[in-house]
């Protein structure tokens, strides 16, 4: 006789990557939250070894045991190569990760969270540890698609945070076009900078190199850099960092840096010049040699 259906140990949760042939799975011991939105279904759930696990059209975005890994390096990258980020714009990232981590730098005044889905932000702030931040005083809320958003900024900003989901899902596509690249130049700061996650090199480097030909045709400092993220594709991530005059190796604020780092799980001084430094197969196929 098959075994009856018990909670926690015959619900599991698959993650299919690019191709559908590769992926990632979960059991579900706890079923947290799920909804249909106007813009994605939300899925929350807690899994014995990830813990809380949030997804957005069966797609992982965060899990207690690494999200940290990807929101670190997303965000204290870009913000310790400026100096002195006061006013940031995230675009994306509605679980709230890379708003927790640019709220840790004392000179942030204001922090924009740009996010198309209201309803992800409030799942967030109901189920999601991510969310630890969304009532500090620094922090402004903006529901909309943020290619919209951004045009209509020009000067305002220090750096911009892509969070953005992949390029294929849901309305993620409106944030790799030459047109928002060019947006968020207008709308940065003389010094500036920009910041997109890029996808990986495994199933997704198309578009990782579709971005980095677009942002190299608006910004004159582009370079990509790396990180790992256990629970996202192939474990390997990529991110793309765009600035107008600043170079994120040799200009960085390395003292600030290690200070804070202390106070961190990924990032640190040491990694942020090591992430520069790319396997050949990515050096050559982002200059076209492959």
């Amino acid at each position: 006789m098959p075994e009856k259906m018990i909670p926690g140990k015959h619900l599991w949760f698959f993650d299919y990557f690019p191709g559908g042939d590769v992926g990632l799975f979960m059991r579900i011991s706890n079923m947290v939250h799920s909804q249909q939105t106007r813009y994605q279904r939300i899925d929350i759930f807690d899994n014995p070894t990830l813990g809380r696990v949030f997804a957005l059209d069966g797609i992982t975005m965060t899990t207690d045991a690494d999200e940290f890994m990807y929101h670190e390096m997303l965000a204290h990258v870009p913000m310790f190569s400026h100096p002195n980020p006061v006013s940031v714009l995230i675009v994306g990232g509605g679980d709230g990760g890379t708003l927790r981590e640019v709220l840790r730098h004392p000179g942030v005044k204001r922090a924009v969270l740009c996010e198309i889905d209201e309803q992800v932000v409030e799942a967030a702030r109901q189920y999601l540890k991510t969310s630890e931040s969304f009532d500090d005083k620094r922090a402004e809320f903006a529901y909309e698609n943020g290619a919209d958003y951004v045009k209509r900024f020009k000067n305002e900003f220090d750096v911009i945070i892509i969070d953005s989901t992949d390029p294929t899902a849901g309305e993620g596509g409106h944030l790799f076009t030459q047109e928002f690249y060019k947006s968020c130049f207008d709308a940065l700061r003389e010094d500036g900078i920009l910041t997109v996650q890029a996808e990986n090199a495994l199933y997704d480097f198309g578009w990782t190199k579709i971005t980095h030909r677009r942002i190299s045709s608006v910004f004159p400092i582009v370079k990509a850099y790396q990180g790992f993220v256990p629970t996202y594709p192939s474990g390997y991530w990529l991110y793309i960092f765009a600035s107008k005059n600043i170079d994120p190796v040799e200009n960085f604020r390395y003292d600030d840096a290690k200070n804070m780092s202390q106070k961190l799980k990924y990032y640190n001084e040491e990694l942020h010049k090591a992430c520069f430094v790319l396997p050949n197969f990515i050096k050559n196929e982002l200059k076209g040699k492959m």
